[in-house]
Order: C-alpha cells, then structure tokens, then sequence
C-alpha cells in the first residue's frame, strides 16, 4: 500500500514537473518586469495610464445626458446603452428622446417615490446647454455641473476632455499597429533579402520623407471632409517609414547571427528565420518605440485639428478645444483645461516610454528616480 501511494505521489510530481515549465514565465522577462517596476515613476504613470483608459473606456457611465438607472411607476429603466426613450413612456408630452436632467426634476419636485440616477457629469460631448439671456461660454460652476465650464456652443469641456481623450488614443493606438505592421513587415524584407529590393525601398522611403506631409492633409482637407478613416489613411501612408529603418538595421544584424544561420543550415524556410529567429529577438526595439509613437499619435491628430484641417465638427477633439482657447483668452478654463490634460497625458506616456526602454535595453544602467 505504501509503495503504491509513494508510486502515485511521483507521478504525480513527474506530471507537475512537465506542466510547470509551460506555465512559469521567462526569466528575462520576470528580470525585465522587475526593472521596470523599479523606475518608479514610469511604473506609477503606466497605472495611472491604465486607470484613465479604463475610466474612458466606460465614459458614458460618468459623462453622459442619459440617466445610468430610472425607476417610474415600479418600472427600471437603464437608457445609458440602449435605445432612445421618448419622454412619453414617463408621462411628458413629446415623443423625442428624453431630457433626462428636467426628468430628475420633475420627480424630485414630485412626490410619487420615482426617482433618476444621473452620472457625476450629466452632459455628453454633443449636447449645447444654453442659458437664457447669457452667451457661452459659461465659467466653471460646482451648481450647473459644468466644473470646467463650457465652450463658446455651450457644451460641457469636461465631456469634450473625456470623449477627446479617448478619440485621440484610440485614433494613435489603431495608427501604431498599422504604421508597426507595414513598417516591421517592409523593414524585416529589406534587411533580410537586401540586394535590389532593399534599394527600391531605400527610394521610396526617401521620395515620401520628402513629401511635405501637411501639404498633403490641407489638399485632401480642400477635396473631400475628412473623416477619421480618411486621416487615418494619410498618416499610414507616411507614418510606416520611421519604423522600417530600425528593423531593417535590427534585421541585418540579426540574420548574421549564430542561431540564424544555424537555422538556415538546418533547412529552415525564409519565413521561419523571420518569424521565429529574428522578429523574436527585435522585440526590444519594437517595445521601446511603442510608448513614443502613442505619444506622436495624439500629438499629430491634435495639431491637425487644431489647425483645422482634422476631424469635422462637433467631434469632441482636444485640437479644437485648444483653437477655441487661444480664440478667446477672456475664458481660461477652455485652453487651461485641454493644456493641462495633454500635459499630463504626454508626461505620462514618455515616462512610461523611458521605463520600458530601460527595462528591455540591458546594455543601459540609468537610473531613474
């Protein structure tokens, strides 16, 4: 019996030994974690990141017209992510969408016991709250709960902030993986065949450096409106060359390597050197840039609409804000707000940008406090 049950017990061993290695991290990866842990304000801006992404992910639930919960008559409603409700399903007299904020009045006047749950901010990105008699834009008031004001239409800055925020990230993030893409793609190509394809792209490359890339935005701003997808194509199409010069350098370095050539001598395909040899061992390059290029991303599309030539109103955007600001010093809260958040934001993504280099480039030793 005992030697039975001490039988199962190193099976069982044998069976967690084999299982353990597949579920337990690289080393260099737990020492690279830790690096970057230990640069302090890179590891704080990277939360701090991560918090303000996720509180724009779910914006509607703290910034939005729409009630988060209504309780009428017994009934729950819950309009945050639905369709519209007209004002008649709660006893007003008109069949567009429901003025939620006059809504929570009403019941609150009232004493039938229903009641309106409104976000912290009860104002979306779109929506003009004007004041009879007074022209916007209004100054910051606790009261109406506009807390940094509004704009010269009337609309809520902290809204136009939050959607903004979100807009410019999502608009960075999509241009990084395909500017990453096209660029680790073309630069892998060149490094690893050389010879005449490498010189052909050489000349393209050069050719659209040297076309002047705002010029190209106001000629299509002058054609057609431009959407986001329409900005999107324009910046990919110059925006992938920047990448392509690091991984066709990394590239040529890393094919003349032992493991690549002793792959090749094997009889492993071109694709599988790439893929599996040389991307692998470029990741460091490709992880430094990634911060940086976000950074550039919500810089450029927030310049361009600035300038006016990006995306179409009423799109919230921090661009416009910033040209509404600098048009009408007499109100410091529309340029001080969109200033103060793209500062943070920037400042957040370089610091989270030097950590991560620091973390993924052994041969450096600086230390940040």
């Amino acid at each position: 019996m005992i030697a039975k049950a001490g039988s199962l017990v190193g099976r069982t061993r044998s069976v967690l030994d084999r299982v353990a290695p597949a579920t337990r991290l690289n080393p260099l990866t737990i020492k690279q974690w830790q690096r970057f842990k230990s640069i302090r304000r890179g590891y704080w801006s990277a939360i701090g990141l991560g918090i303000a992404l996720l509180l724009s992910a779910g914006a509607e639930l703290l910034v939005n017209s729409r009630a988060l919960v209504v309780s009428y008559q017994g009934d729950w409603y819950f309009p945050t992510y639905g369709d519209y409700i007209p004002g008649r399903t709660f006893g007003l007299d008109y069949d567009y969408e429901t003025n939620y904020r006059e809504l929570k009045r009403m019941f609150s006047a009232s004493s039938a016991g229903d009641w309106v749950l409104m976000p912290p901010v009860p104002y979306d990105a779109f929506e003009n709250d004007l004041e009879a008699g007074v022209y916007p834009p209004y100054a910051p008031s606790v009261a109406s709960r506009h807390f940094l004001g509004t704009d010269t239409t009337g609309r809520d800055v902290v809204a136009r902030l939050v959607y903004g925020f979100r807009l410019a990230f999502t608009f960075a993030a999509i241009l990084l993986g395909c500017n990453f893409v096209i660029g680790i793609a073309i630069g892998c190509a060149m490094g690893f065949w050389g010879g005449a394809f490498d010189l052909l792209f050489q000349r393209v490359i050069e050719i659209l450096n040297n076309v002047p890339f705002l010029y190209v935005i106001m000629i299509v701003a002058s054609v057609i409106v431009p959407g986001f997808w329409t900005l999107m194509a324009v910046m990919v199409f110059f925006g992938w060359t920047g990448m392509t010069w690091y991984m066709r350098t990394s590239t040529y370095k890393e094919k003349s390597r032992e493991y690549v050539l002793a792959a090749r001598a094997l009889g492993a395909s071109s694709k599988r050197q790439v893929a599996s040899h040389i991307i692998p061992n470029t990741i460091s390059v490709i992880v430094t840039f990634i911060p940086f290029s976000i950074a550039s991303g919500i810089t450029a599309l927030t310049a361009i609409d600035y300038l006016g030539f990006g995306l179409p109103p009423p799109t919230p955007s921090w661009g416009e804000l910033l040209s509404q600001g600098t048009r009408h010093l007499e109100s410091p809260w529309i340029g001080g707000s969109v200033v103060v958040a793209m500062v943070l934001v920037l400042l957040m993504v370089t610091y989270v940008g030097e950590a991560v280099r620091e973390a993924f480039d052994p041969k450096q030793f600086t230390y940040y406090e």
